[in-house]
């Protein structure tokens, strides 16, 4: 009798596991996304304000040859494309503000902690990203998603959030990942996802 028990048991807790495994590709949700990471050049007023007049300029700018990419692969061949022009734009804004700071564009894989953008939450691990440093780039950073675009203004106008990610290859499921955070089920595979990436 007591066999039987443990055997119950341990199949429950097994369909209870594998109902919150992120067993829909959910871990697709770092390979889908390009984040943006601005540095400021310290904490100075001045230069957070700064930080934030670049990346109005950035968002901007890149709304134009973004909105029609399809994947996070075509995003990125993009921001390569294009990166003499954004990094005009960005030293372009720096100069009119007054300021003589360097600047300088680099895009790879980086660190992110767990982050929350309005109503979508992202798990914290290895993201593909853009970086714009300025200055002595030692100041509070600024960090979104360039895409899908949903930090441009874009995004909130032509569609809508949910539409711009699975637009991009995320599936209804992998947009209930990063939105339902409060859901306790969704809380413990958002955990699994991270745990995924720090074993990475």
């Amino acid at each position: 009798m007591r066999k039987i028990w443990i055997l119950t048991l341990t199949v429950c807790l097994l369909f209870l596991f594998i109902g919150v495994l992120p067993v829909h590709g959910e871990a697709d949700i770092y390979d889908n996304v390009l984040r943006l990471h601005i540095l400021a050049n310290s904490d100075s007023q001045e230069d957070q304000a700064l930080k934030l007049k670049v990346r109005d300029a950035i968002l901007e700018s890149s709304e134009g040859f973004l909105v029609s990419c399809k994947s996070r692969e075509e995003a990125a061949a993009r921001v390569l494309e294009y990166e003499d022009s954004l990094l005009a734009t960005a030293k372009r804004v720096i100069e009119e503000e007054g300021y003589d700071y360097p600047v300088r564009i680099e895009l790879g894989e980086e660190e992110y902690p767990t982050r929350t953008y309005g109503s979508v939450c992202f798990p914290s691990g290895s993201y593909l990203s853009l970086r714009i440093l300025i200055g002595n780039a030692e100041g509070e950073n600024w960090w979104c998603v360039l895409f899908p675009p949903i930090c441009a203004s874009a995004a909130t106008k032509t569609n809508s959030e949910a539409d711009a990610f699975i637009a991009v290859g995320l599936t209804g499921e992998q947009y209930r990942i990063i939105t339902e955070t409060e859901n306790p089920t969704y809380q413990v595979r958002f955990k699994i996802l991270e745990t995924i990436q720090e074993w990475k």
